[in-house]
């Protein structure tokens, strides 16, 4: 069985890639599917000040939760099963430990259509777990 971590920011990329998943279903062999929802950590003293951790926790974990939505609407509505999962870290490094952890054969992404000068400077989520994840990384336009 081919165990798939699918990337889930709540965006319309990812939505093509549920979407993508979906249609390919049916010629595929079967799959365990993991949607994972990266939260970028509140660090700030400043918030640390105002907020329990508990309600940091609260807060990633709503967050995230909103973020897999539409992505687990899809699935649900496509009779897919799946795992979903809320973390919370450097959003790249995250993804990339999260599958090695958890023994992913791939890692299944949407792709933003940055131009290819912002890319070369700023870099992105995509290129940097494809430079870095021991497993291949499909990205899905």
């Amino acid at each position: 069985m081919l165990k798939l971590l699918v990337p889930v920011d709540g965006s319309a990329n990812s939505d093509r890639v549920i979407d993508h998943l979906i249609h390919d279903r049916a010629a595929g062999e079967a799959t365990e599917l993991h949607l994972l929802n990266v939260q970028i950590p509140v660090d700030s003293g400043h918030a640390r000040m105002f907020f329990s951790s508990s309600d940091v926790e609260a807060y990633h974990r709503e967050e995230g939760q909103q973020a897999l939505k539409t992505a687990r609407e899809k699935l649900d509505a496509a009779g897919m099963t799946y795992t979903w999962h809320v973390a919370v870290g450097p959003v790249a490094g995250t993804i990339v430990g999260f599958a090695h952890e958890h023994a992913c054969d791939r890692i299944v992404m949407g792709e933003h259509g940055s131009s290819a000068l912002t890319h070369l400077l700023l870099g992105s989520v995509a290129s940097e777990v494809s430079r870095s994840a021991s497993v291949p990384v499909m990205l899905v336009k």
